[in-house]
Formats: structure tokens, C-alpha cells, sequence
């Protein structure tokens, strides 16, 4: 073994990962099927945006510290092997493991005793037990004492990699004996503060800090499809529910989606001893597109979408990101042309957006902030909104990026207001 670290999969949570232990003197290797993103990386070029990351990708490479690969034979060279796959959900909420097993495989005539095998992606309970019993049954190891399992979950929100890297505890857990360990060894490196426990409470923590923050943001939104029903407005009743009481806390409503918190609740929901609890709150989540298009509707002349522009400003999936995976923005394109409306997206971020802001603002009937973006809070962005846009056209602001306290207004009257809030915007 030649190598100290080898990922396997150097996507979104892998390449970061891969980074930054060869950036702590790791020798390390990174290994994905996709020659697109092998390619980019070896020609020195970040595969999509995360901070920091493009200078440490040229220091590492001028230093020879980090190796970028196809093979999965080539992760044998490396005696901790961490696995940064893909773990979606059938759509009959059943665990799909194919893409581990696939890989287990590939791996199963390179492995030697030594070997360390972590799991870092978000997994079902009882998966880190299965690859330990998988290896042992196809392989004949005794996991825990000549070859070492266990699950590290990554826990790191999207552009804060390498702010959070070194700071959040990292939870190990190992298969036997000495798995926790062995394997808490490279992410030790990386300066962070190590909590053992078992595989099981790994895999809990991990998928219930995502269900966590899936259900605190389901309950603004539920709260903002009842404020309409009443016609309230939500923002003022979220600030009566906190303003200077112990026991408020209750968080802003938006479009809630990403590729953790729209997938991982059916982790637990598989084989939930209280069944659709989770799927509520998934559906709370997933009616946000509906309910502006419903809300749109409702105010345009005619209650009708057919043949209006409607602009969507924002397609990733989490403010100030580039990253599309399972946004809610796709969605409401989606339901927006089923009601036969002229659809015109822009993103500063997202490479799949060809549009400009004035191209697709431009003669809008209604305009949607999809994406909490910091570039939406700019007041002069409103004005240029309510100018280039139709007259009386309507701006849906689920996340009060302008600061008016209205999920839905009109774009020129929001404009004003804030001019004559903050002068100096004009």
C-alpha cells in the first residue's frame, strides 16, 4: 500500500474530501467512473463551485500529493478506502445500494488485510453492518481485527466544505473491535474532534440531522400555505411567534429540496415503525411549487398562466451555489409549462442557465425568486426587476429576499417602498 487515502466517487462531497487530506501531507488518490469529472480534475479545473477549492486542487497537484484515477482496482494502493457514492431511494421508498455493492465488487481481489473501508455517504441503518458482513462472507475477513468497516458520516453543509472541515466533530462508527480506530486515522489528520459510537447510532445521526432540518423548514412553509388561506401574511406571524419568546425559533419559509433533505427522510421511512409521518412533511416540502403557482394565478388578470412569461430567477437547489441537484426550481418549470406558461430561467451560479437576468425578466407577467441567492437582495435588482418586467407584473418571494414581508406583491409597488425605505437604493 502506497498510498494513505483513497476516495472512490470525487463528486460534490468526494473531490472536497479528496482535497483536503492531501492537503494535510496525505498521500491520496482520487477515483470516479465519470471521465468528464476525472478529466477536469486532472487537467486542474474544479468540476463545479465550492470555495477554496480551486487554489487547493493547484497546490496539491504541484505537490504531487494527490492522484486522480478511473480504476477502482487503483483504490487497493491506499489502505483507507472511502466510499463517496451515490445513495439514492427507489421511488417506492426502497433503498437503493447498488451503486456500494457495485463497488464492493470491484473492490473484493484487491483487499487485504489492513484494509479500512468507510462509508461517507448518507446511508440506510444497517448498511455499514451489511458491506462488513458482505466483505467477510465474499472474502473470508474478520471485520474489526484484519480488515476495518465503519461509517464517518459527512455532515457538511454545500460551500462551507473546508470552513467546517476541521471544525465539526466527526462521527465514527466502527464494525468491531478496532474499526472506529483505524478509521477515524486520516480524518484525524484533517483537525477535526472525533466522537466513536457504534455503526448503527453513525447512521442515525447522519440521516436524522437531515430529517431535522427537513421537518424545521416544512413547518414555515405549512405555516405560509395556511397564512394565504387566511389571508395573513406569514412574515408577521413568524415574528410574533419569535420575537423576544424562549420557546420560538421558527424558520423562514422558501423552497426546501436538495439531494439530502428531499431523499434522506425515506432512510428512516423504509421501515419506519410509524409510517408517513416523514412523507407529511416530504409533501409539505415538495407543495411549495404548487402553492406559487397557485398564488400567481390568483393575481394575475384572468387567473390564468396561459401564453404569460413567468421569470424563475434561481436554479440551484440552495442559495449562493451552483449546485441543481434536486432543486424544487425544475419543479415549478415543470407545473409552470403544464399550465402552458412562457418560461424564462437565469441563475448568476448555475452553468445550465443561458439566460441573462434582463433576458428573462424582460416583458414578465410574474417573476419567482426560487433560489435564495445573495445577488436577489441588492435593492437596485428590484428596480431593475420592476422595470424591465410588465406592467403590473407580480414578484412570489417565499424567502423575503427584498425584506417586504410579502410572499407575493407587485414588483414596481415592492420597488418603491424600498426606495423610499433606504433612499440610497434608488
Amino acid at each position: 500500500m502506497d498510498l494513505d487515502v483513497a476516495v472512490v466517487g470525487i463528486g460534490r462531497v468526494g473531490l472536497p474530501l479528496a482535497l483536503a487530506f492531501a492537503d494535510s501531507g496525505l498521500r491520496t488518490i482520487g477515483i470516479d467512473a465519470k471521465e468528464d469529472i476525472v478529466a477536469a480534475v486532472q487537467d486542474g479545473r474544479m468540476p463545479f463551485e465550492e470555495p477554496g477549492a480551486a487554489e487547493i486542487l493547484e497546490r496539491v497537484q504541484a505537490n504531487g500529493s494527490l492522484e486522480i484515477s478511473g480504476s477502482v482496482a487503483e483504490a487497493a494502493r491506499a489502505r483507507h478506502i472511502v466510499l463517496t457514492l451515490g445513495t439514492p431511494s427507489f421511488s417506492h421508498i426502497e433503498i437503493d445500494v447498488s451503486q456500494i455493492r457495485s463497488v464492493l465488487d470491484d473492490l473484493l481481489p484487491h483487499l487485504r488485510e489492513g484494509h479500512c473501508i468507510v462509508l461517507r455517504s448518507t446511508i440506510a441503518p444497517g448498511t455499514t453492518d451489511f458491506v462488513a458482513g458482505y466483505l467477510e462472507m465474499h472474502r473470508g475477513f474478520t471485520v474489526g481485527t484484519d480488515l476495518f468497516v465503519a461509517h464517518v458520516p459527512e455532515r457538511i453543509a454545500a460551500s462551507r466544505f473546508f470552513a467546517e472541515i476541521s471544525t465539526l466533530p466527526c462521527i465514527v462508527g466502527g464494525v468491531g473491535e478496532r474499526s472506529g480506530e483505524v478509521a477515524a486515522g486520516p480524518f484525524a489528520a484533517l483537525g477535526a474532534r472525533v466522537v466513536q459510537t457504534t455503526p448503527i447510532e453513525a447512521e442515525l445521526a447522519k440521516i436524522w440531522t437531515n430529517i431535522l432540518r427537513y421537518t424545521m423548514f416544512a413547518l414555515p412553509n405549512r405555516l405560509m400555505m395556511e397564512c394565504e388561506q387566511y389571508g395573513a401574511n406569514v412574515f408577521e406571524v413568524i415574528d410574533l411567534i419569535n420575537r423576544d419568546y424562549p420557546r420560538g425559533g421558527m424558520k423562514l419559509p422558501g423552497m426546501t429540496a436538495g439531494t439530502c433533505l428531499r431523499k434522506d427522510f425515506t432512510f428512516s421511512e423504509e421501515r419506519s415503525p410509524a409510517p408517513g409521518m416523514l412523507l407529511a412533511v416530504s409533501r409539505v416540502n415538495e407543495s411549495v411549487p404548487l402553492f406559487l403557482l397557485d398564488g400567481l394565478k390568483r393575481r394575475l388578470p384572468g387567473g390564468k398562466l396561459r401564453g404569460r412569461k413567468i421569470a424563475v430567477l434561481g436554479l440551484a437547489f440552495k442559495g449562493d451555489t451552483d449546485d441543481e441537484r434536486d432543486s424544487l426550481s425544475f419543479k415549478l418549470m415543470r407545473l409552470l409549462e403544464r399550465e402552458l406558461a412562457l418560461v424564462a430561467a437565469h441563475d448568476p451560479h448555475s452553468p445550465s442557465s443561458t439566460l441573462t437576468l434582463a433576458e428573462a425578466v424582460a416583458d414578465a407577467d410574474a417573476i419567482v425568486l426560487a433560489t435564495n441567492h445573495t445577488a436577489w437582495k441588492d435593492p437596485a435588482v428590484l428596480r431593475r426587476i420592476a422595470d424591465l418586467a410588465s406592467d403590473g407584473a407580480v414578484l412570489a418571494d417565499p424567502w423575503n429576499c427584498f425584506g417586504q414581508d410579502t410572499v407575493f406583491g407587485e414588483a414596481e409597488a415592492l420597488a418603491s417602498a424600498v426606495e423610499t425605505a433606504v433612499p440610497s437604493a434608488a
